[in-house]
């Protein structure tokens, strides 16, 4: 059964619908120039605090402009998405990023060995100014990692080489893997590290969430060797490719520049997926799907709109690329940025990723924002929300007012949402079992891929002639991450 979601977009405005944003894109290049800014300020007058401009413009500036420019709720109209994600400006706006973020990266740690381009400082750097040009280059190598996010997510070989370069600088390549095969398979679920539960505060989740992650991305490819009946170390698991591209780009600048930069190298790097990890932390905060079906065919309800905390403050959102779009983002991952779209049955923050930010450092603060949000977008039954382990009880008492009203409503819609996707799975898999030998091309209703038995998929770790049948029931389609093998429809092979 399809899922309707309402869109914001007026009806009748197709015709005249321009992307307002077009230009505003390229305010996202003001980031990666920050590095640039600062290095040359201080080197032309020596003013220490301009050394901390990542910081201050991500914690305090961008959520001042949030707060005063206001919300953008516009939509792309649906029949001008494919024309938009084929303007290829938007693309180069990303991969213009990249240049301009090395160019800080290695002009900051020149700053920091203590040589320039014009020569050697005379007055070296005391420790303090190193540790704010770490911080400020891992801020935004930080933010590097969403312009990687965006570029992960495409189909195309070059652009996800491109993430990788881009997660290179903060030693955090493994997130291309889980956050494409592990985060958007399991999102808002008990079983995802980078999904945060109710009550869980910012500290208790940097290290499940960094932990965890680095788990779950070498646990996949692991797998995915393991059908190719082969080992996982080689130069072709993306895990370990993505680290030699960081062992290769710091070994290079510690050759370079001396040791003495090993330390700010491991700073900015925890800073930068720190910064990463904090916006996933928001992202998700308390959302559960829930389990639908019976017995063998139980499984998570698909990722919906409500299951993501979305924002449209435009400022944020023009320098992070409709990462707060974070919904139609999980329900379209391959889509590109310029065509998400805002759905009126999103949770909504209260500012944007940058304000929040601020919020989720201070976890009493954060609490007292986003608890009763929670609560509101569950109907007050928190038993529908991902609660932090061991604290279940106190806060099911703690916020226990009205929910048993609430859970009766609750039951009665769990129950007829596990009649409607159980007859739906039974559908579909009774029509899988129909001639389930003479499936020769399959596709995923997401984002279009097709698992062709005549080609398999290598990468998968599918050989050519690889049976449909014998392709794991858990396996997810590995471009979108979102849809399972039962959801994929047979195909005439002359189609695929």
């Amino acid at each position: 059964m399809a899922t309707r979601t309402a869109g914001t977009v007026p009806e009748g405005s197709t015709e005249k619908w321009k992307d307002k944003k077009r230009y505003l894109w390229l305010i996202g290049l003001v980031v990666p120039s920050l590095a640039l800014v600062a290095i040359g300020v201080f080197s032309l007058t020596g003013f220490t605090p301009i050394l901390w401009l990542g910081p201050i413009v991500i914690l305090v500036i961008v959520p001042a402009i949030d707060l005063m420019t206001g919300l953008d709720r516009s939509n792309p109209p649906d029949d001008v998405i494919e024309e938009l994600e084929n303007d290829k400006y938007y693309r180069w706006i990303t991969y213009l990023f990249l240049p301009i973020q090395y160019l800080g990266f290695i002009g900051a740690m020149m700053l920091v060995s203590g040589s320039t381009l014009w020569g050697v400082i005379d007055d070296p750097m005391t420790t303090w100014q190193r540790i704010a040009i770490a911080v400020s280059i891992g801020c935004i190598g930080g933010i590097g990692i969403n312009t990687a996010h965006e570029l992960g997510h495409k189909k195309e070989a070059n652009e996800r080489w491109l993430s990788k370069i881009a997660l290179a600088q903060v030693a955090y390549g493994h997130f291309y893997i889980e956050h494409n095969r592990g985060h958007h398979v399991r999102v808002a679920t008990p079983e995802d590290p980078a999904s945060s539960r109710f009550g869980e505060n910012f500290y208790q989740f940097w290290p499940r969430t960094v932990g965890g992650s680095l788990k779950s991305a070498w646990n996949l490819e692991k797998r995915r060797y393991a059908r190719k009946e082969k080992h996982p170390f080689r130069l072709g698991n993306d895990v370990l490719n993505a680290w030699v591209m960081t062992a290769v780009l710091w070994g290079a600048l510690i050759a370079w520049l001396g040791v003495g930069i090993a330390p700010y190298l491991v700073l900015q790097a925890v800073v930068g997926f720190s910064l990463l990890e904090i916006v996933n932390y928001m992202e998700h905060y308390g959302m559960l799907r829930q389990k639908v079906g019976v017995g063998k065919r139980q499984r998570y309800e698909r990722v919906l709109p409500s299951h993501s905390w979305n924002s449209n403050n435009i400022a944020t959102n023009v320098l992070l690329y409709h990462l707060q779009r974070h919904s139609d983002h999980h329900a379209n991952p391959t889509r590109r940025y310029q065509t998400l779209r805002d759905f009126e049955e999103s949770p909504v923050l209260p500012t944007g990723y940058a304000g929040m930010i601020v919020l989720a450092l201070v976890p009493p603060v954060w609490r007292r924002v986003m608890d009763p949000r929670v609560i509101n977008h569950f109907g007050g039954d928190l038993h529908l929300a991902n609660l932090q382990p061991g604290k279940e009880e106190k806060l099911l008492k703690k916020y226990g007012v009205a929910m048993r009203e609430a859970a009766d409503r609750a039951e009665a819609q769990r129950a007829e949402a596990q009649r409607v996707d159980a007859a739906a799975i039974a559908a579909a898999e009774a029509a899988a079992a129909v001639g389930v030998d003479e499936v020769l091309a399959a596709r995923c209703p997401g984002c279009d891929y097709v698992y062709e038995v005549a080609a398999g998929d290598e990468h998968e770790g599918f050989a050519a002639g690889t049976a449909w049948a014998d392709v794991p029931d858990d396996w997810c389609c590995p471009d979108c991450g979102v849809r399972e093998k039962v959801d994929f429809v047979p195909i005439d092979r002359a189609v695929a």
